[in-house]
């Protein structure tokens, strides 16, 4: 059992909140933080899996009656995206009976999904977000290198074998694309997802071009961009606005996207161990997504933008609070790291 940072927050959320939602990609640990943080409540918990056809029926017949006959526990609602038509039904349950942590909502957001809990449920939600495992929550067992080239899924993370890695990774991506998708709302073939996918993996790291993905792939910009939003919505790919706040200079306005577990990475470009990751040409884009990735989940209360001019100020991450950047951070896959010219014209920049 690895001890999640998000937990404490949670807990927090729960003691003031009627509802709260965990958000994240699947299989990255939203039932095992439910199911650790409910015993710690003072009071009784239910759990319901809306991919199991029973607790499907339990809420599809009669949810109020439900609702009402474990109205002083909490419920858990796990994949709560497959059933969107709950949120409207929520809003009179818990304006009728208003208590802290009545309901604990587990889902993959869908592009509606987040919009509509919360024009349904304005003022009685709170959203986190549990990211892939953070270097602060490894266990002794697993070191950096080990999270880094397996990724932050706690299955393949914590196995210790190359070969089930492999496996899990692989049938997680062939679910993802033929499966949780579509339950998601995207219509489009599998193929063309994930030669896309593919595709953002080998860019990690550099701006994207949309009019080059759409021509490469054979699909019209709107359905590229629309895939796009699917991938970032499903928490599997990050994108990085350039930040252009009160600067003169002329800014690179293309964003970056950048797949966000590392393990999921190295999988889609056939990197199965640390001797070919460290050997790959990719690996510098590599590290570059695993510290993003690292630091903004440690800091979710900040902005996250990437910094790059014309005359060749460079930084990797900005962190913003408000529009006032926080701090600049540039990741090198070096043992000995130097200030470059590039990232010192971005500190001056931005003045941090």
């Amino acid at each position: 059992m690895i001890n999640r940072i998000l937990a404490k927050k949670v807990k927090g959320l729960l003691s003031q909140f009627p509802a709260v939602a965990i958000l994240g990609a699947r299989q990255v640990g939203k039932t095992t933080l439910a199911k650790d943080v409910a015993p710690q409540l003072k009071k009784d918990w239910v759990h319901l899996d809306l991919e199991r056809p029973m607790d499907r029926l339990a809420l599809s017949e009669n949810p109020e009656l439900y609702f009402e006959t474990h109205k002083e526990k909490c419920v858990i609602i796990d994949e709560v995206q497959r059933m969107p038509s709950l949120f409207p039904i929520l809003r009179p349950i818990i304006d009728d009976h208003r208590i802290p942590s009545r309901f604990l909502l587990l889902g993959s957001a869908s592009p509606s999904l987040k919009k509509e809990s919360s024009e349904s449920l304005a003022g009685r939600i709170v959203y986190t977000e549990l990211t892939g495992l953070n270097i602060a929550e490894l266990p002794k067992s697993v070191d950096l290198h080990h999270l880094w080239l397996y990724g932050g899924f706690p299955d393949p993370c914590l196995s210790k074998r190359d070969d089930y890695a492999q496996s899990w990774h692989e049938s997680f991506l062939n679910t993802y694309f033929e499966r949780d998708l579509k339950v998601l709302g995207l219509q489009t073939l599998p193929m063309h997802l994930s030669r896309l996918f593919s595709m953002i993996t080998h860019m990690q790291s550099s701006t994207c071009n949309i009019s080059s993905l759409s021509r490469t792939i054979g699909l019209d910009r709107r359905t590229i961009e629309n895939i796009l939003q699917f991938f970032i919505n499903s928490y599997m790919i990050r994108i990085l606005f350039p930040f252009h706040i009160n600067t003169k200079k002329r800014l690179v306005k293309s964003p970056k996207y950048y797949i966000r577990d590392s393990g999921i990475f190295h999988h889609t470009s056939h990197i199965h161990n640390i001797d070919m990751l460290l050997k790959s040409p990719m690996a510098g884009a590599s590290w570059e997504g695993f510290v993003i990735e690292q630091v903004t989940s440690a800091f979710p209360h900040l902005e996250p933008y990437f910094y790059r001019t014309q005359t060749g100020a460079e930084c990797d991450l900005v962190l913003v609070k408000g529009h006032k950047p926080i701090v600049c951070i540039e990741a090198k896959m070096s043992s000995m790291p130097t200030m470059t010219k590039s990232f010192a014209s971005s500190i001056k920049d931005l003045k941090t």
